[in-house]
C-alpha cells in the first residue's frame, strides 16, 4: 500500500542577502508590497525586514511594466498584501536570480505523515509530495518519518534495504518515492 507524505511550509522561509547597514545575512519577509505608479507604469516589490536591525529592504518583482500587461487578480493581490503570493514570488527563480538572493527554509516546514500505521510494517512504500521548493535531504525525512535516526538510514541505504527514483543523500525539492524494508 501506497503512503502518501507531504512536505508543507509552515510560514514564509527567511531570504539570505547581506544586509547594507548591519551585515546580517537574513531577511524575514513580512507579506507586504510596496506598488509605486508613475503614470501607467508599475514597479512592485515585496518588503523585508533585517533580522537583526529591522531595516527594510525591497526585492523587485516588476519594473516598469505597463499597468495593462499586469492580470487584476494579480494586482489585486498585491494591494491587500497578500501573505500567499509572497511565498509564491520568493520562490520564483527569476526573481531569486533578479535579486541575488536564496530562501533559507531552516526550520519553516514540516512532514505531514498521515497516520502511524506504517510504522509496524516490514516494507514501507512512500510517495513524498512537495507544496512548496523546499530544499531537504530525503534522508532527514526518512528518519522523521519512519520515527529513525539519520544514521539508522544511513545503515539501511548501506545494506540496499532502501530504494528511490532519487538520489537520497543529496538536496530534493521535487516529489519522489521510495521504498523502505526493515
Amino acid at each position: 500500500m501506497l503512503n502518501t507524505w507531504v512536505v508543507m511550509p509552515t510560514c514564509l522561509p527567511l531570504v539570505a542577502r547581506r544586509c547594507h547597514t548591519c551585515g546580517s545575512d537574513r531577511f524575514r519577509p513580512d507579506g507586504k508590497f510596496r506598488v509605486n505608479a508613475n503614470h501607467k507604469l508599475l514597479d512592485v516589490w515585496i518588503l523585508v525586514l533585517c533580522t537583526r536591525c529591522g531595516e527594510t529592504a525591497k526585492l523587485t518583482v516588476l519594473e516598469r511594466t505597463h499597468i495593462r500587461s499586469i492580470q487584476p487578480e494579480f494586482l489585486d493581490r498585491l494591494h491587500h498584501n497578500d501573505t500567499a503570493l509572497t511565498g509564491e514570488l520568493l520562490q520564483v527563480p527569476l526573481i531569486q536570480h533578479r535579486n541575488r538572493l536564496t530562501l533559507d527554509w531552516g526550520t519553516n516546514w514540516r512532514l505531514d505523515t498521515g497516520a502511524s500505521e506504517h510504522l509496524n510494517r516490514t516494507v514501507i512504500e512512500v510517495a513524498v509530495r512537495f507544496t512548496a521548493r523546499i530544499p531537504v535531504r530525503p534522508t532527514r525525512l526518512i528518519a522523521q518519518g519512519c520515527a529513525l535516526s539519520r544514521a539508522e538510514v544511513e545503515r539501511l541505504m548501506a545494506r540496499g534495504r532502501v530504494d528511490s527514483t532519487i538520489r537520497l543523500n543529496s538536496r530534493a525539492a521535487d516529489d519522489f518515492t521510495f521504498t523502505l524494508r526493515r
